[in-house]
């Protein structure tokens, strides 16, 4: 008896390892497959083999969503596509330079010797590019003297944006934009004006960046008066690689974003995102970024963020896309029918602020709580049963008690028509520094920050 009773321990126990070993398995699959995806697949989470399942899982599930184009209008869209892909005319700005090219060199017809008169004229453009160039801007100050005291006067000179700087201000801006937004880097800028014959090292260039960061600090000061001074700010980070300097390698950086864009919310206040740089992620960058901010935060679950919302004058947001997106791993790596379902659950709730994108805060509140509130009941119910349905070290539970740990912060929004479902704002913006583009004052902060380049880290390129 004892035999049977040890034996069936033994198989117990086994079964148990055998069961955590393949929980242990999946997650690393799951986290293997999630690395793959981050390094060299999409970002889109617009599968079309996944999302066609939702309405055979979810019944209905994605019936908020906008209906999808018939047959007849996809042609219709593709003809029309195909109707405007001629060439386009040259914009109207650009300047003209008429070449005529008469007709004869007399006034006489050719062939018969009468006289010609004007029937009309094709005209045809072709698109010219005049290379950029250097000049020299000579400032001449004439030195005069009195013939009776011998006083001597002389205009003052005028002031450089670089004090005892050979730069102009129209070179200072061509080599902060082929740096910054050209993706141009120093010793690429230096050999390119080598061709023009003007010898610029790049450590000269450096001392031109630098010394222009600091001319642009006021304004990039006011960028940030002007993000914080609304109610609500999108914020995120992303990681940004840093060269040491002797070391031969690079290390980590990160680069805060904060987003003013209300645009959704029916505002005509234009949208400006700031940029700010620490070497770390540790959360007393954003506390200190956001020390004179009062009002919404809306941001991902990450815990440096959580002292902000301490003192009462911040108040939290949650990103129902952070959500969606652990749903949506699990579904497609481990073909889960509940993180499928999950997904369709938040394909309603998106599908109601496709409705309501651009309308006035009151509307997006009224439409909100009568269409998107009782759907949230529904789906914190089925969260609250799955999880008590799966095991506690699964994937998908993790997923469920990441949602519900974050629940009041993520529906928030429905009460508030100034939040967003999501925080996709701030992650476009933080998208912009992969590729270093240039949006009115937004690059600002990145010059400021990171311009410093010969006498702290650089940017690895």
């Amino acid at each position: 008896m004892q035999t049977v009773d040890a034996t069936s321990y033994d198989t117990t126990a086994l079964l148990a390892v055998i069961k955590a070993l393949q929980q242990e398995n999946d997650y690393l699959r799951l986290q293997l497959a999630k690395a793959r995806r981050e390094r060299f697949g999409r970002s889109s989470e617009r599968g079309g083999d996944l999302l066609a399942q939702l309405p055979l899982i979810l019944d209905g599930a994605v019936s908020e969503t906008p209906p999808a184009r018939n047959s007849h209008s996809k042609s219709s869209a593709s003809k029309k596509k195909i109707s405007s892909s001629g060439r386009q005319s040259l914009p109207d700005f650009l300047p003209r330079e008429d070449h005529v090219l008469a007709a004869n060199d007399s006034c006489d017809c050719p062939a018969c010797g009468g006289t010609l008169k004007f029937l009309g004229e094709d005209v045809s453009e072709t698109l010219e590019f005049i290379p950029c160039s250097f000049k020299v801007i000579r400032t001449v100050r004439p030195k005069m003297a009195c013939s009776h005291c011998d006083t001597i006067v002389q205009a003052p000179a005028p002031s450089r944006p670089i004090a005892r700087g050979l730069a102009g201000p129209g070179l200072l801006a061509q080599v902060l934009v082929a740096k910054y937004c050209d993706h141009q880097p120093l010793y690429r800028q230096s050999a390119i004006y080598a061709r023009h014959g003007v010898t610029l090292s790049r450590s000269t260039l450096a001392d031109w960046v630098a010394g222009s960061s600091q001319l642009l600090r006021p304004l990039v000061q006011a960028l940030h008066r002007y993000v914080i001074g609304a109610d609500k700010v999108h914020a995120d980070d992303t990681p940004v690689p840093v060269l040491a300097p002797g070391r031969g390698k690079t290390r980590t950086g990160r680069l805060w974003t904060y987003v003013r864009d209300d645009r959704a919310g029916g505002s005509d206040q234009p949208a400006a995102v700031w940029f700010g740089y620490s070497p770390d992620r540790k959360g007393e960058h954003p506390q200190k970024h956001l020390k004179n901010f009062q009002g919404i935060v809306q941001a991902d679950g990450y815990a440096g963020f959580n002292a902000l919302y301490e003192s009462g004058k911040i108040v939290e947001a949650a990103c129902w896309a952070h959500v969606r997106r652990k749903f949506y791993d699990i579904a497609e790596q481990q073909s889960s029918p509940e993180a499928l379902q999950a997904i369709g659950h938040i394909a309603q709730l998106y599908g109601i602020e496709a409705q309501i994108r651009g309308k006035p805060p009151d509307i997006r509140c009224q439409v909100r709580q009568a269409r998107a509130g009782p759907k949230l009941i529904v789906l914190h119910d089925w969260l609250h049963d799955t999880l008590r349905s799966v095991s506690r070290k699964s994937a998908l539970a993790g997923a469920i008690r990441y949602a519900l740990a974050r629940w009041a912060a993520l529906t928030r929004y429905v009460d508030d028509g100034r939040i967003e479902i999501d925080n996709n704002t701030a992650h476009a913006a933080s998208g912009m520094s992969s590729i270093m583009p240039c949006s009115g004052l937004c690059r600002l902060e990145l010059v400021s920050r990171y311009s410093c380049s010969r006498y702290t880290d650089r940017l690895a390129a």
